[in-house]
């Protein structure tokens, strides 16, 4: 675990001293890019849609906002794990024995508190705005230490923990996107819209099959260049070869079953086909959280069983929080694609390498 000092006023921290250990991952460099939108633009537009987008998913699944925390108490599970390895930037807090606290990761477990907490009925359901610090995040195009996104979670009933009611979930978030889009494209007609339509379904077994001899990445980009939108479903579990298709935590997403036509996910990615780097974009990440069975059936799987022990696992293994289904949704992200910039840089101020920062500026990608 990281904990940060902090620096005294007279220190002057340079990038360059940190040259040396600066891992930069591969910089996409798209030719010929020129933004659509200026800086100022490009500010009214992040609010446009913000403002829009949100008023639509509210709408979309009858959700409230509430008030986030920026940090929670470790040790007491609340905190996403990812993919289990990154480390979580922590301090101490002196009034309470410096009792450590973590900058959250997202909020996938604290929602499903908050629905307990607020008595929430099933149809409903909460939204609100987190703010995370990612610090092992690898920089590039479309990661940043900074992430923000919209985080929302939602009662179901027993008999709505089906792919069915997710997939119609997914189209209604889907509908609020290209909404949003045709607001962008309206108001800024130097924006062409691109989305498809509709948003295909299919499971990261299938697309195992479809595309053996690729890595999970190259996969994901030849089914979203196929079909424009892509829900991939069951994300976490191991697939036939058997690798997992991506990392995700045990104790929140239900990840995969078997049912009568075969492999069926309860969670996934929304996956989008991005012209601008000719490579899909991650634009979501949601499911029908765990229940009972499920956590502990995971837990085991993924080796983590001392998690049982942890104050919300507790809570949800005797039975003190409500059937869910909830995700994520990256605002950062969405901008930048409504916007068709390159880089999210450009959408959000956050800390670049000096030598990504003087190599954007070049390619017409200034970052804030």
């Amino acid at each position: 675990m990281s904990t940060f000092a902090p620096q005294k006023q007279t220190d002057k921290p340079n990038l360059s001293d940190y040259k040396d250990i600066i891992e930069m991952s591969k910089l996409i460099k798209p030719s010929n890019y020129k933004a659509l939108l200026d800086r100022r633009q490009t500010e009214q537009g992040i609010k446009l849609i913000k403002d829009f987008f949100q008023q639509n998913l509210s709408t979309e699944l009858r959700l409230h906002r509430v008030t986030a925390p920026l940090f929670v108490l470790k040790g007491l599970g609340i905190n996403d794990d990812l993919n289990g390895v990154e480390r979580p930037v922590t301090f101490p807090i002196k009034d309470l024995g410096d009792a450590n606290a973590e900058v959250v990761h997202s909020l996938a477990k604290w929602k499903r508190l908050t629905l307990a907490e607020y008595q929430i009925e099933p149809g409903y359901g909460v939204y609100t705005d987190m703010n995370a610090i990612r610090a092992d995040e690898e920089l590039d195009n479309i990661h940043s230490l900074y992430v923000d996104q919209w985080d929302w979670e939602a009662v179901i009933t027993r008999q709505e923990r089906t792919v069915s009611y997710l997939k119609d979930v997914v189209r209604r978030i889907y509908c609020a996107i290209r909404r949003t889009e045709y607001l962008v494209c309206e108001s800024y007609r130097q924006i062409k819209p691109y989305l498809p339509k509709e948003i295909h379904f299919i499971h990261s077994e299938e697309l195992l099959q479809m595309y053996p001899e690729m890595t999970t990445k190259e996969r994901e980009d030849a089914i979203c260049k196929k079909y424009g939108a892509v829900f991939l479903m069951g994300i976490g579990g191991k697939l036939s070869n058997g690798e997992p298709p991506d990392g995700r935590a045990p104790d929140y997403d239900d990840w995969s079953t078997m049912g009568e036509n075969g492999y069926e996910g309860l969670n996934g990615d929304i996956l989008i086909w991005y012209p601008v780097l000719e490579r899909s974009l991650e634009i979501s990440s949601m499911g029908i959280r765990v229940d009972k069975e499920s956590l502990l059936r995971q837990l085991q799987l993924s080796g983590k069983q001392e998690r049982e022990k942890l104050f919300f696992h507790q809570q949800l293994l005797n039975g003190a929080l409500p059937l869910s289904i909830g995700g994520g949704i990256g605002q950062s992200r969405l901008c930048m694609m409504l916007l068709q910039k390159a880089h999210i840089g450009e959408i959000q101020a956050s800390i670049w390498p000096d030598d990504m920062r003087r190599e954007c500026e070049q390619l017409g990608m200034p970052l804030i």
